[in-house]
């Protein structure tokens, strides 16, 4: 497990740091933990989830990462001394999670800022749910419960459980999904949210 843990400011030194030494412009789109502290929903975060939705542009990030004296450490992680592991899901998924669409579709993210070589856009929240609702660890439903709570007038939960229906169709893992979401709108019913 990581110990390090990482908030807007570090991670903008860093992406800025890239953004000087690309050559190309890279567009990352935070998912997970990431887009909850860029939401401030969450301090901190202890891994920096990214989507590289063009699969051209995660090549050059890839190589460029290694220039700059990353190792890949997982399949999607990558990690330098600084001890922060970057996770960078290539194309339209988060881990094993496939979304119905691309990320840079519009109204698919939004953008939260750009430096000179690297756009940073937040995932839609409905995507943000489903993601981490597939996983459903004891953090991923707390982030969910604490995403619902901040956006409640910013979300349609009919249109977030079509979504999530339809995410889960096209997943191995369907039933177990639905299953994860009536255990969350239950939740959601116990604690009075929405």
């Amino acid at each position: 497990m990581n110990k390090y843990r990482i908030n807007k400011n570090g991670l903008f030194e860093i992406i800025s740091a890239w953004s000087a030494f690309f050559k190309r412009n890279v567009r990352l789109i935070a998912c997970g933990g990431t887009a909850m502290t860029l939401l401030n929903i969450k301090e901190s975060t202890k891994d920096i989830d990214f989507i590289a939705p063009d699969i051209k542009e995660h090549k050059y990030l890839s190589g460029k990462l290694t220039e700059l004296g990353y190792k890949q450490v997982s399949q999607f992680g990558w990690k330098k001394d600084e001890g922060f592991v970057f996770d960078l899901y290539p194309g339209n998924k988060v881990y094993m999670t496939e979304l119905l669409e691309s990320p840079l579709k519009p109204g698919n993210n939004v953008v939260f800022k750009e430096f000179a070589n690297v756009y940073i856009g937040i995932l839609n929240y409905y995507d943000i749910l489903i993601t981490k609702l597939f996983r459903s660890s004891g953090v991923d439903i707390e982030d969910c419960l604490s995403l619902i709570k901040a956006i409640e007038n910013d979300i349609d939960l009919k249109i977030f459980e079509d979504r999530f229906r339809k995410t889960a169709s096209f997943d191995v893992s369907e039933e177990k999904n639905l299953k994860n979401l009536e255990y969350f709108l239950r939740l959601m019913k116990q604690k009075g949210i929405k």
